[in-house]
């Protein structure tokens, strides 16, 4: 009987797609997070969160995203609290590296076709060699936040104690898988982020530095760390740091000169202030959660600049969500190319294929089809204003985790939009696509090529 069990199993794990395990995979994270967030145990107080808040935060988690109903510092116990950072660390590591961690811990041998799942987890063009990256992502994951939370815990001891060091590795967790959850709420006040720590530096660029590690992906830290060198470096290497990098500044000196007058952000902060407020809430955007400023307060043409960078995100292969840089890059060289009347798009002197292109433009009107209906819905359910309901929503789809105050106000349903919204920005709006979509089947037939005018 036990063997024909197997055999069952053995059977419908073979008719499931890499795109169907990783949908299940996470779903399953996200469900058994959520019931254990219902126990009293998770509370401080004792009482029970509801099922749908215990939902929203174990997806916010597994999904790095750091949207919340509840302040993370004040409701949760410590039980909740260590509930949470797994649920972040798993979602941010992806469920095939834990699976892996596990199944290298027992001695257990991976087989293909779980290669072919971690192939797609990691968004490699190959399935050689997954299984080494795999288990350098670990090794590389627990020794950054090791190092970034040493030195947070270092210096938050001066100010909280022993809590600081509690609260140092919690937050190094937090910021390198980009989640954007905290816990300064129990410090600062409900729901206030780091906005305590505008000015300090040591903060302001540990946290920032875990973001950027953490976004940029891991392929990308392993090229760097192997050669060393930029002109050595993959093309994939190259498009991600130099995308990365002009956001973060482009995105730095549009935030400091849209805000710099506003009293309620920027306005009354000192030049430091100022600048770090600018540079970290432009690294922030792109999927971390983080803020040092009141959202609330920004002005309507600040949040709609922060909902681009939100929309664009981190890099494949990486703790964060959105489009990908990497997208953004091959999108804005397809335009270049067809402005300068050349067939072929080009990045670091090498030629985009089209295929490539192709996945790139599908990526992003899925994304923006996705992004556009749902805030369409919730502006149908919630009385706020256009903008905030559309800043919330990219920032569920780009995991981010940044709020203008909307979330803790949501009615259930516009809770279950935002977890739908969190859920597909996590697993990629083309992967869930997929995961329902019907086998391919190649067939003969192929039709004569046909002429449509565009523009």
């Amino acid at each position: 009987m036990g063997a024909k069990i197997n055999n069952l199993l053995d059977i419908a794990q073979w008719k499931l797609t890499p795109y169907q395990i990783l949908v299940l995979g996470f779903a399953g994270l996200i469900l058994g997070g959520a019931v254990l967030l219902t126990t009293p145990l998770a509370s401080a107080t004792g009482e029970r969160l509801s099922f749908v808040d215990a939902l929203f935060t174990a997806t916010s988690a597994v999904c790095v995203t750091g949207l919340v109903v509840v302040d993370t510092g004040t409701y949760f116990s410590l039980f909740g609290q260590l509930v949470v950072i797994f649920l972040i660390q798993a979602g941010g590591l992806g469920i095939m590296a834990m699976a892996t961690l596990m199944a290298i811990l027992i001695g257990k041998r991976i087989n293909f076709r779980e290669r072919l799942v971690m192939q797609e987890a990691l968004n490699q063009l190959t399935v050689s060699g997954v299984v080494r990256l795999t288990q350098y992502i670990i090794k590389v994951t627990l020794a950054i936040e090791f190092i970034g939370g040493t030195i947070l815990a270092v210096h938050l001891y001066q100010d909280l104690g022993l809590k600081g060091i509690y609260f140092g590795y919690w937050h190094a967790i937090s910021s390198f898988c980009n989640a954007g959850f905290d816990l300064f709420g129990s410090v600062t006040g409900k729901f206030s982020s780091a906005t305590s720590y505008v000015d300090d530096i040591v903060v302001n660029l540990v946290i920032t530095f875990l973001i950027i590690l953490g976004g940029i992906g891991f392929t990308v830290i392993a090229d760097i760390w192997t050669n060393r060198c930029f002109r050595k470096f993959s093309l994939h290497t190259k498009v991600v740091l130099m995308t990365t990098l002009v956001l973060v500044i482009f995105g730095s000196i549009v935030i400091f000169l849209l805000e710099y007058n506003n009293a309620a952000t920027l306005g009354n902060l000192s030049w430091q202030g100022k600048f770090l407020a600018s540079y970290f809430q432009s690294v922030t955007a792109r999927t971390a959660g983080w803020n040092t400023v009141d959202l609330s307060s920004l002005k309507d043409a600040t949040l709609f600049f922060m909902v681009l960078l939100m929309f664009i995100g981190a890099s494949p292969a990486s703790t964060g969500g959105g489009i990908k840089t990497s997208t953004a890059a091959v999108l804005a060289a397809a335009i270049w190319a067809l402005v300068r009347g050349r067939s072929d798009a080009e990045l670091f002197k090498r030629r985009i294929p089209y295929a490539i292109i192709y996945k790139a433009f599908s990526v992003l009107l899925i994304s923006a089809a996705l992004v556009i209906f749902v805030t369409m819905m919730l502006s149908i359910t919630e009385n706020q204003p256009f903008i905030k309901l559309l800043f919330e929503v990219t920032s569920a789809f780009g995991t981010v985790g940044l709020s203008a105050g909307v979330t803790p106000t949501l009615s259930t349903v516009g809770k279950l939009w935002i977890i739908l919204t969190m859920f597909a920005g996590r697993v990629g709006p083309v992967t869930l696509a997929l995961a329902f979509a019907l086998r391919n089947r190649k067939g003969n037939l192929q039709y004569p090529e046909g002429k449509i005018i565009i523009g």
